[in-house]
């Protein structure tokens, strides 16, 4: 192994390995039959875009690093305040704020930074994700371009040049129409700018579709398919780039997605079914507010008055009700959570300071949608039935993207079965590296698929944990590789 290897992270948000083909996505399917593709990696809950990639970054769960959802409700101050994490600015000054504690485990971008190394990040997601990538970038000099938003973009002379030669930042589109400008201004930045002015020790290149696009057309629509198609051409020189320098320079590419999607089938309202049992919810904290319903596709539901008696309350109301689908509160015990038919939220590694006090996911199925694919659910949004959505414990919502390949991997062209995850991706970069990882990180170094390690095959194991309430019956399956645990998913049944 070379000290000086380098390594390439491209992700494409929310798209489903099973999306994948020759016709579709055929950089992707060359990428395959030059690395190892890991075909039972995942990511972690609740699967959201800005859980997902602290956790790529921190190589831990949520319960480690606190992004506890894409929105939350922070109580660490009085009165309580709803965050939504989309926001740079406010991620920025909320970390200056706490002394730099936004995130409470520390970064990729934190890490190499003290090792003398240095981590880049072009993406094209909401300014929040692009900052969550590398939140303290400006702190260290470190490369963060943004393919919309100026206010997530450092360092200035970077962006400056960027701009003199391939053009000012392309203006966000509107949802409805799917994001070609942004994913070619990142990548002709990548390719013409930050790779040879930088050459950073690892660079996060992020598309963030087919995710908009799923959501506003449809997981299998023409529109998704096509924008999964522009992004593995833009991809598509990247790799060329890669054949043709980045590999003869120690360049690994590792190509990922955070999440996957499943189609909502039948449109409910949490706030409706709480005020008919007598609750008094809204969607932020104030003063006539008794519960707080996080707007998400995973529920998150924080009392005003926490006691364990309102939260038992809490959880039977929406147990009774057709939508609710696996539910969460603080540990009991080993196993069960504080209220009856909950299971505890360590289980799905959801139990950090900052998470709700019920969270739940909407309860899916393997109903197959107008464009073929398996996966539905019932969704609580203002959008029409038959979009994508995600957060939830649907297996094709954990499913989520994972392709290794350069001097450091073994067998191009083999796939791995063992299964894998998101966190597990920055352990592995620091280890080729030879970087010691933070006692914080959670994921695994992935050794069986390293080309200078023996073939060991890890222990695995696989559980599963019930809880009851009536007729309500909800099954969590998880299983464990070494010391790394992964969820599988989870099924309501009754």
């Amino acid at each position: 192994m070379e000290s000086q290897l380098r390594t390439i992270v491209v992700s494409f948000d929310g798209l489903r390995p099973d999306l994948l083909s020759h016709e579709t996505t055929p950089n992707l399917a060359r990428l395959q039959s030059l690395g190892v593709t890991l075909s039972n990696h995942r990511t972690v809950y609740p699967s959201e875009t800005r859980s997902a990639f602290p956790s790529l970054v921190t190589g831990a769960t949520t319960s480690r690093h606190g992004m506890v959802g894409n929105k939350y409700v922070d109580r660490s101050v009085a009165p309580p305040r709803y965050i939504d994490t989309a926001d740079a600015v406010l991620l920025r000054r909320l970390d200056l704020e706490s002394g730099g504690r936004l995130m409470s485990a520390p970064t990729l971008g934190e890490i190499l930074a003290a090792a003398g190394r240095s981590l880049a990040v072009l993406a094209t997601n909401t300014p929040g994700t692009t900052r969550f990538f590398h939140h303290k970038a400006e702190d260290f000099g470190h490369v963060r371009l943004s393919g919309h938003f100026r206010e997530a973009c450092t360092p200035d002379e970077v962006l400056a040049d960027a701009e003199a030669h391939i053009g000012p930042l392309p203006p966000e589109p509107p949802k409805i129409e799917p994001d070609t400008a942004g994913q070619d201004w990142i990548t002709s930045a990548f390719v013409n700018v930050v790779w040879p002015k930088c050459r950073p020790d690892v660079t996060i290149l992020s598309y963030g579709e087919p995710d908009v696009t799923s959501h506003f057309h449809g997981t299998g629509a023409e529109a998704t398919r096509g924008i999964i198609a522009h992004c593995d051409h833009q991809f598509g020189r990247v790799l060329d780039w890669w054949e043709a320098e980045g590999r003869a320079a120690g360049v690994q590419i590792i190509a990922i997605s955070d999440h996957g999607h499943i189609t909502g089938h039948t449109r409910v309202s949490v706030i409706d079914s709480l005020q008919e049992a007598g609750f008094r919810p809204g969607t932020a904290p104030a003063h006539n507010v008794d519960v707080v319903v996080v707007p998400g596709q995973v529920g998150a539901l924080y009392l005003a008055e926490p006691s364990d008696q309102k939260i038992a309350r809490l959880v039977a109301t929406i147990t009774s009700q057709p939508w609710c689908g696996p539910v969460f509160t603080r540990a009991k015990n080993e196993t069960a959570g504080i209220a009856p038919g909950s299971l505890g939220n360590h289980l799905v590694f959801a139990d950090h300071s900052r998470a709700p006090d019920v969270s739940f996911s909407f309860r899916a199925d393997d109903s197959v949608d107008s464009f073929g694919l398996t996966g539905g659910t019932f969704y609580d949004n203002d959008r029409p039935e038959g979009l994508g959505v995600h957060g939830g414990l649907h297996p094709k919502e954990l499913a989520a993207l994972g392709i290794v390949a350069g001097s450091a991997f073994s067998a191009p062209g083999s796939v791995c079965g063992i299964p894998s995850g998101i966190c597990d991706l920055a352990p592995t970069i620091l280890h080729l590296l030879r970087i010691a990882p933070p006692d914080a990180m959670s994921g695994r170094v992935l050794h069986e698929v390293l080309g200078h390690a023996p073939r060991a095959i890890p222990d695995v194991r696989n559980e599963a944990f019930e809880a009851r309430l009536g007729s309500f019956q909800q099954v969590l399956r998880r299983v464990q590789v070494g010391r790394a645990t992964y969820v599988e998913g989870a099924v309501i049944n009754g």
